[in-house]
């Protein structure tokens, strides 16, 4: 169901990105804590894409049509979560339809997916067909957790807001987009402030091209200390980074801790 890429061997140079944006009122009132951005991030590492952008838009035709076309035109692909229910304010499909100058229109297949989920649960009521409406074009993402599917046109993915069902339609794409290296990371803590290896940290990652330090300060235990995150598509440079880091870290007197505090 998903519609499937050529893939190719990864070009070393070639960084893919996506942005994601999350839609809906209960997250922007605090009432829903969003946990898509950490599994779509993760999930998009994998695949070789970088999650570059995150925008959180209220359940606004206008506000969605905005972030879906400026998003959509820096980066090669454009997730969106929530907002496609059976309720008169999942207006997603709607925005996205508008966003791309585009009809909405009932979908075949998912018409009969969803006649079949609910043929024991009371039946494919107006509320439910709802699920079936698509911007025209559409193709659809496989949803084993529930009756209805997600949404494909093109390189813009229209999935549900609820993190486990979000899970299933992100499986039912892996393998399917075309991507560059997966991007790796290892991790290293110490006892430290993380002012006082500012310089430290710096001059680690100039001297290993193509890794990134990402320093992470924390206070715990009465104590002051960082976990320090090196992370690269090379896992030979990404060892030898932190083979560096780690070895500086105790020449300075901050005992390394492999895998963080």
């Amino acid at each position: 169901m998903g519609q499937a890429m050529a893939m190719t061997m990864p070009d070393p140079q070639r960084i893919w990105t996506a942005a994601l944006v999350v839609i809906g009122d209960e997250i922007l009132s605090g009432r829903t804590a969003d946990r898509n951005v950490a599994q779509i991030a993760t999930w998009l590492n994998v695949q070789g894409i970088r999650l570059r952008e995150v925008r959180v838009v209220a359940d606004d035709s206008a506000a969605i049509v905005e972030a879906v076309n400026a998003l959509r035109a820096r980066n090669d692909y454009l997730f969106t979560t929530g907002g496609i229910g059976p309720t008169h304010d999942d207006i997603t499909v709607d925005a996205i339809a508008a966003a791309l100058g585009v009809e909405v229109e009932i979908n075949a297949q998912a018409r009969d997916m969803l006649e079949s989920y609910y043929e024991t649960r009371g039946g494919l009521t107006e509320a439910r067909l709802r699920m079936a409406r698509v911007p025209a074009g559409s193709c659809l993402i496989e949803n084993r957790m529930s009756g209805a599917p997600g949404i494909r046109h093109g390189n813009i993915f229209i999935m549900a807001g609820v993190p486990y069902i979000t899970a299933g339609m992100l499986e039912s794409l892996t393998g399917t987009l075309e991507g560059g290296l997966p991007l790796l990371s290892a991790t290293v803590g110490c006892w430290v402030a993380e002012s006082e290896i500012a310089d430290l940290l710096a001059a680690a990652e100039r001297r290993h091209e193509g890794c990134q330090i990402g320093s992470y300060p924390f206070f715990r235990e009465g104590r002051t200390g960082a976990n320090f995150v090196v992370r690269s598509t090379d896992p030979v440079a990404l060892d030898r980074c932190m083979a560096d880091l780690s070895a500086a870290l105790a020449a300075g007197g901050w005992p390394p801790m492999a895998g963080g505090i």
